[in-house]
């Protein structure tokens, strides 16, 4: 059974790393998005494998979801949460891979 002390709140922040996780998972569900994401980031399938678990990796997923408004609102809406949630997720990352 669940407890109330178990569940994160509703306002508590979201786990940048997790939410690009979840968003890489989403383009992936269509193969011209997932082509684009790889033809423009630059990484192979193997470097995006590799390199789940890194901060610049997952922050150019969600650069990547930043940079065409039609994917970020519907990503931001499979996901649930706000578009720019995803926005400032890729920011944070980018900061922490230093390439912000």
């Amino acid at each position: 059974m669940d407890h109330p002390s178990d569940a994160q709140p509703a306002d508590a922040p979201l786990d940048p790393g997790a939410l690009a996780l979840s968003a890489l998972a989403w383009v992936l569900t269509d193969d011209d998005r997932a082509a684009r994401l790889l033809a423009l980031t630059g990484l192979t399938p193997d470097a995006l494998r590799a390199g789940l678990g890194d901060t610049g990796v997952q922050a150019a997923v969600l650069e990547f979801l930043a940079g065409h408004e039609p994917d970020l609102v519907l990503a931001a809406d499979a996901l649930n949460v706000a578009p720019a949630t995803l926005a400032a997720a890729a920011d944070a990352l980018a900061r922490a891979a230093g390439t912000r």
